[in-house]
């Protein structure tokens, strides 16, 4: 039975990749290991619909960030 992410939601943490900032190309979990801080703030912006999810053409899921808030970043 696998848990729900705060972040992913029912998409494993480790099959949806982050695509801005210093963390680019890291899995979500990875980063969820290495920076926590930034962990949560992502789930803060999540609910603050800044960041989503999306599958790209290779059958990836990728987790965009709103422009304006990733050039900050």
């Amino acid at each position: 039975m696998s848990t729900v992410s705060p972040l992913t939601g029912v998409i494993e943490e480790q099959d949806v990749i982050i695509d801005f900032g210093q963390y680019e190309g890291s899995s979500v979990s990875q980063l969820k290991n290495v920076d926590p801080d930034l962990y949560q703030q992502l789930v803060q912006e999540k609910e603050n619909d800044n960041i989503a999810i999306r599958r790209n053409k290779d059958k990836s899921f990728r987790l965009y960030m709103n422009p304006l808030l990733a050039r900050a970043n």
